[in-house]
């Protein structure tokens, strides 16, 4: 890992939620306890405004609670680098590069922009700053040098149209750029984890998200609101759990010690498995099973966070300060692509 730099991020259009713990968070705070380069964390509100550019606000408003998600999760800034894309100049000049390294054909076959084009459902009205953004996240990855980028399964298709802009731009202009690799989490079910509705993937936008910053009471009812087994009515029915959010959830968050504490007449969560489809185990009884469990996730968050409202001065200093130093980087890392492009008029 000494010569790994690691670069990851988020883009600004709400608070994070449990999708985003499991898909990213959790090996983000695993990567920055182990020996590295650099680890660099983006609150990419650039790409964010390519789809929400009318309403402006909505991304400064989330860059806030974006960096107490962060922080209160335990993202700690003497460790990673966390700066907002928008203030980084040259990534906008080295995306505009980039751009002519694509084809337009190419970036319609993406499989992650035709399904969020197909979510968002743009018809004739496709913005072509969001058509572009793979190509924007490639300049993210790229000015900084990083090799190392910590994903969701999602965002695969977007680091294999990086490396194809990588070897591009190395065949026209010399070795200069490295390709990057991805990191998955570790738990196949964290991959895309479903909503409470049973949709494939938690999204703000569908409104099925538990946020890192919910409170007890609304984490519970939202539990309670979990797609099961439509067909498991009665406790004695036998149930199934394919499909079943709660246990999706539970092979996501659950250990052998949560059983001990919260539902010790099991051992594991296999055992729960046959019991339910045997029959004899309800609904209700996983989801307070299930609750318990998030909350113990989720209470220190919850904590922490509330420390952080309490103190903006230090939240925002540790966004001022990490974008100083990325500026930083990016105008020397920028020197070198332009002089490998002879673009470098005046040296």
């Amino acid at each position: 890992m000494k010569e790994k730099i690691i670069l990851t991020g988020d883009r600004p259009t709400g608070k994070l939620h449990l999708g985003h713990y499991v898909g990213s968070i959790k090996k983000r705070l695993e990567m920055q306890d182990k020996e590295f380069k650099k680890m660099y964390v983006m609150i990419a509100d650039s790409q964010a405004l390519t789809d929400n550019f009318s309403n402006p606000e909505k991304i400064r408003d989330s860059i806030k609670e974006i960096i107490l998600d962060y922080l209160a999760c335990g993202i700690n800034p003497e460790k990673v680098t966390i700066f907002i894309q928008s203030m980084i100049p040259e990534l906008t000049e080295y995306t505009f590069y980039f751009l002519n390294l694509v084809t337009l054909s190419r970036l319609e076959r993406n499989p992650t922009v035709k399904s969020e084009l197909a979510q968002k459902d743009f018809n004739n009205t496709i913005p072509v700053g969001f058509l572009c953004y793979p190509v924007s996240q490639a300049a993210d990855i790229t000015l900084f040098k990083a090799n190392l980028v910590p994903v969701g399964v999602d965002q695969l298709p977007m680091l294999e149209q990086t490396n194809e802009i990588v070897r591009k731009f190395n065949s026209l202009y010399g070795k200069t750029l490295v390709e990057c690799e991805g990191v998955l989490p570790d738990n196949e079910n964290s991959f895309r984890l479903p909503g409470i509705d049973g949709k494939s993937k938690m999204s703000k936008s569908l409104g099925n998200c538990i946020y890192l910053s919910d409170d007890s009471k609304t984490v519970y009812e939202k539990v309670m609101k979990m797609y099961t087994d439509p067909n498991h009515i009665n406790i004695s029915d036998p149930g199934k759990i394919e499909g079943n959010v709660v246990f999706t959830y539970l092979e996501v968050f659950a250990k052998d010690e949560d059983f001990k504490k919260y539902l010790p007449e099991l051992k594991n969560l296999e055992e729960l498995k046959q019991a339910y489809q045997k029959g004899g185990v309800g609904d209700v009884k996983i989801k307070k099973f299930l609750y318990n469990i998030l909350e113990e996730l989720l209470t220190p968050i919850r904590i922490k966070r509330q420390e952080l409202e309490n103190n903006m001065d230090y939240v925002y200093e540790v966004l001022k300060k990490g974008t100083k130093e990325a500026q930083e980087v990016a105008k020397e890392n920028m020197k070198e692509f332009k002089k490998a492009m002879k673009i470098n008029y005046f040296e």
